[in-house]
């Protein structure tokens, strides 16, 4: 069975704003993880496979990363993303334009590093941010400030889901899941079996489901379990949902498992390797994961394997899927690029970020995409990147930390950045 690797051993906790510091903490994650284990062993039933090199990533691979947004067919969420990537299937898409420059409206500080995306109340007047010190922020959008914080006992990885009527879910390294009101109240706080280090994500028949440790469990609004199912290795995916209602997540068992609305085990594949890119969902109903091979690999609804495609490099946070069907994903070094894959598993294009050379920098995540097909995503350089439909790059804003978590996009087109300089950025439309 592999060993555990947490994010703290992937994630700078400290801003990292020269070279000289992000290898020195390249390095010390180095230390806490060990030796990089050797590659693991193929998995059948590959549909499909497209190699992608840390020497062709700069001549072997189209260096376009824009594709034309298709006028119909493909379903985006509505309004500003109260969950990861905006829906239950994380899709990362948004109806509003985002800014086509780079200025910087407000930059807020919340009182430690911010490490998973912003999420929006319903009316959009409030912004949640989950700190690594450990605290749910309520930001007052129209003032620009802090309106309160709740503390929850250890750091905190995920984007907290925020529910219809306003309620926020969020879990801590407390091992320990929060249900704070809108004025802040903590309304239930579930002792969970491990540390709950992914978003949690709302089922079809309104269960909220959140991984802990090796367990994914779905909680009623009251605070009570549901069920639970375990896996045979930690779990570091936020649960997705398919519009039947299966939850999907990945394992560092290797697998990747679906679960029926009543926890039963649907069906479960083993990929060879750990399963840390939390799914997306396309439209077809294609489910997308990331692995530590440093593959991505598509699945049918029923498991069965499409397509595998080589990116050169882990893919280790929340993969997206744009209009056009395409999975976008960020890796980690040796070269770190997001990239743009087809549903067939070709290699479409990259667009290739300065690294350091170590295999733990990188791009955590997937990109937003905008109403115009412009792609938006943060880096372990501390730089946030708007790359147009055109696949060139439009413009760059500096931050002093670390840019993990996935942006969000507000219906006004402000762009919401959160940053392990301890800040949330809004950038103006």
């Amino acid at each position: 069975m592999p060993r555990e690797r947490g994010p703290r051993e992937r994630l700078a906790l400290l801003p990292v704003s020269a070279l000289a510091t992000a290898l020195a903490v390249v390095v010390a994650a180095r230390l806490a993880r060990g030796p990089v284990a050797p590659a693991p062993r193929e998995a059948a039933g590959a549909a499909s496979s497209v190699s992608l090199t840390a020497s062709s990533a700069a001549s072997g691979v189209p260096a376009l990363l824009g594709r034309p947004v298709p006028d119909a067919g493909a379903r985006v969420p509505a309004g500003a993303p109260r969950t990861l990537h905006g829906d239950p299937r994380h899709t990362h898409r948004s109806g509003a334009s985002g800014p086509r420059s780079a200025r910087v409206a407000a930059r807020i500080e919340v009182g430690g590093p911010v490490a998973a995306q912003v999420t929006a109340s319903p009316d959009e007047k409030t912004l949640y941010a989950a700190t690594l010190s450990g605290a749910l922020v309520a930001i007052d959008r129209e003032r620009g400030a802090v309106r309160w914080r709740v503390d929850l006992g250890e750091r905190v990885y995920g984007a907290p889901l925020v529910l219809e009527d306003g309620t926020v879910i969020v879990g801590s390294d407390a091992k320990k899941l929060f249900a704070v009101s809108p004025l802040g109240a903590v309304s239930f706080r579930l002792e969970l079996d491990g540390e709950v280090d992914t978003s949690p994500t709302l089922a079809k028949d309104g269960l909220v489901v959140v991984a802990a440790g090796k367990s994914v469990v779905a909680v009623r609004r009251g605070g009570d379990v549901a069920w639970r199912f375990s896996a045979h290795g930690k779990v570091y995916t936020s649960p997705a949902v398919t519009d039947q209602g299966l939850v999907v997540f990945g394992s560092q068992d290797d697998h990747v498992y679906a679960l029926a609305a009543d926890g039963s085990l649907a069906w479960a594949v083993d990929l060879g390797a750990d399963v840390d890119g939390a799914p997306a969902v396309a439209d077809d109903g294609t489910i997308a994961v990331g692995t530590d091979k440093g593959e991505i690999v598509q699945l049918d609804p029923r498991g069965g394997i499409r397509a595998r495609t080589s990116v050169g490099g882990f893919v280790r946070g929340a993969l997206s899927v744009s209009r056009s069907g395409d999975v976008l994903a960020g890796t980690y070094g040796p070269v770190p690029r997001v990239v743009r894959v087809s549903r067939e598993g070709t290699l479409l294009g990259a667009f290739v970020v300065p690294g350091t050379g170590a295999r733990e920098f990188g791009i955590h995540g997937g990109p937003l995409e905008d109403a115009s097909g412009t792609l938006y995503f943060g880096a372990q350089d501390d730089l946030v990147r708007a790359v147009g439909a055109d696949g060139a790059l439009a413009w760059t804003v500096k931050t002093r930390g670390d840019v993990d978590g996935s942006l969000s996009l507000l219906s006004d087109g402000t762009l919401v950045v959160p940053s392990e300089d301890g800040t949330v950025s809004l950038l103006a439309p």
